[in-house]
């Protein structure tokens, strides 16, 4: 998601408010079929029978900052915690975006699409040993959707329009809508929405900040900071002979000490991405010891204009910054040396509801005549009053694709005589900053684990409704836009409404897309079971990954200590 959210409360307050407007949008939207683009290239799984044993040694640019799946966004924390944990429903990687079961072994949704009902697996144990029931789902998403004092929920929004959740026994749970939500079924797939104990958080609602306790294939270790995260097999796990792997070690490392682990062997994976010049690096030097799959990437950069700050609250200014970056000749300059690839509107190119090419050049910023768009750039600041303009843009210390997006930026404003410094911060120490809105310009990024506008358009909605519009814009039209392409589902009254929010979002400028990424994962030949999806989120549970040949009958001491 996005790390996308909106608060439940206020969105249900604001969906009561703009009802009648959302209804007459509905009524009056018409709009042509869809052309669904949708293609991920699936790597070749070999057809040996899986094996038990090996230790999967992996890495990651950045480590969790805390344990609670409910309140985080990053790849960092998700890589090496998802494994400890289940969701009621999962993406089946391998056949991606099909859903299938993870606790509920076969759920059913009603007519009106108003009532969801689960029923969940009987043989599910807590790593602890205590028996999962309805209990623990029903108060997990309580936690989601109604966040006690001090605790964070990074999706609330996504659950907006539920009204209710019974229990009618152990092994059964329903959720009841107030309105249909067109992405609704995806969201009880969503990574991120953990299963935690019901007994544990009525102790402490912050438990799982601190603590590691789920239902998932391995069980929690050790974290030593700095240095890596340790977790074993849990041999109760509800799918009988899964998972195969003895445990895993996820090794925190600098980008640089990444690729040398590859070569060397040191670890078997990097689960986010190598860039195209990597990837040619590791042909080279390990040969068939490295295998790489692709696919395009559900996430992109964005740039986060302060509207609460002069003169970034002219959109004017904003819409002239756009203009002068010049997207298309960055996309064939760095797609080579870094994830940077497409360009493209809010919603992924290629995608399901994605803008055609023809509708976003049309648009300020998109124009492939930089020339043309620099000219009304200057003629933009110069009617803002804008002159001899010096800022300074924030961004996230992870270089690829950060740095390149912000060289862009100085590159491109530079056209413009405008000085430009940059601010490179620490994943952490950047949120701190966004939230507190003590920024210019911020460059942000955009990740979600499945293509649909109620995740993609959260960052646009106004930020008295969405914590993740760092801008600090309100805008009322966006608003009622987004709650209607969410309620609807009708495909082609959905696409029109998403159409016109993009447009307005684009026109007004609040935050931009710069570039969305194109994804190469490399890891060793060795290693069976992962599939690649666009998104990075998802599968990374580790049941069903092996480890083919010898490697699967080392044990853990041996593996890491060779």
């Amino acid at each position: 998601m996005n790390c996308a959210v909106l608060r439940a409360a206020p969105v249900r307050e604001f969906i009561r408010a703009a009802g009648e407007t959302a209804a007459r949008m509905i009524a009056r939207v018409a709009g042509a079929a869809l052309a669904i683009a949708f293609f991920v290239p699936q790597p070749a799984q070999a057809a040996d029978v899986p094996k038990r044993g090996g230790i999967l040694e992996f890495a990651s640019t950045v480590e969790p900052g805390n344990y609670d799946c409910h309140g985080n966004t990053s790849f960092a924390f998700l890589h090496p915690v998802a494994p400890h944990y289940s969701t009621l429903l999962k993406f089946d990687a391998a056949n991606y975006p099909q859903i299938v079961g993870d606790l509920a072994v076969s759920w059913e949704v009603s007519a009106d699409r108003q009532t969801y009902t689960f029923k969940l697996r009987p043989n599910v144990l807590f790593h602890d040993g205590t028996r999962l029931t309805s209990a623990d789902i029903k108060a997990s998403y309580q936690r989601i959707i109604h966040p006690p004092q001090g605790v964070t929920s990074s999706r609330q929004v996504d659950f907006g329009a539920i009204a209710a959740i019974d229990t009618p026994d152990p092994l059964t749970v329903v959720f009841r809508l107030q309105w249909p939500d067109a992405a609704m079924l995806e969201n009880f797939a969503s990574p991120w929405n953990c299963i935690y104990s019901a007994v544990k958080l009525a102790e402490d609602p912050q438990f799982p900040k601190t603590h590691v306790l789920g239902t998932g294939p391995f069980v929690f270790v050790e974290h030593k900071k700095g240095e890596r995260w340790q977790a074993r097999r849990w041999e109760k796990y509800f799918q009988p002979g899964k998972p195969y792997l003895d445990g895993y070690e996820a090794q925190f490392m600098v980008p640089a000490g990444v690729m040398k682990a590859l070569e060397s062997g040191r670890i078997m994976a990097e689960f986010r991405g190598v860039t195209p010049s990597q990837r040619d690096q590791l042909a080279e030097i390990a040969g068939d010891r490295i295998a790489t799959t692709e696919s395009a990437w559900l996430s992109n950069l964005l740039v986060v204009f302060n509207t609460q700050k002069k003169p970034f609250d002219d959109a004017r200014v904003r819409r002239a910054l756009s203009l002068a970056i010049d997207r298309w000749g960055a996309a064939e300059r760095l797609q080579g040396t870094t994830f940077l690839k497409y360009v493209g509107g809010l919603m992924r190119p290629g995608a399901n509801l994605a803008m055609s090419e023809a509708e976003l050049t049309a648009l300020p910023g998109f124009s492939r005549d930089i020339v043309s768009a620099r000219a009304k750039a200057k003629q933009l600041l110069a009617d803002a009053g804008v002159d001899k303009l010096s800022l300074t843009v924030l961004v996230r210390d992870i270089p690829v694709p950060h740095y390149a997006g912000a060289g862009l930026l100085v590159e491109s404003w530079k056209e413009l005589g405008i000085t430009v410094a940059q601010d490179r911060r620490n994943i952490w120490d950047w949120q701190k900053i966004v939230d507190a809105r003590d920024f210019d310009i911020a460059l942000d990024f955009s990740g979600d684990f499945y293509d649909d506008p109620t995740f993609q358009l959260t960052k646009y909605v106004s930020h008295d409704l969405s914590p993740v519009n760092f801008s600090g814009s309100t805008d009322r039209f966006l608003d009622a836009m987004f709650v209607a392409q969410a309620m609807t589902t009708d495909p082609r009254q959905r696409a029109k409404m998403v159409r016109d929010f993009e447009r307005h979002a684009l026109n007004e400028a609040y935050t931009v897309p710069l570039l969305w990424w194109n994804r190469i994962v490399a890891h060793s030949s060795k290693l069976m079971g992962w599939n690649i999806t666009p998104s990075h989120f998802i599968g990374q549970d580790l049941a069903d990954v092996w480890i083919a040949g010898d490697t699967a009958t080392m044990s853990a001491h041996d593996h890491v200590s060779r």
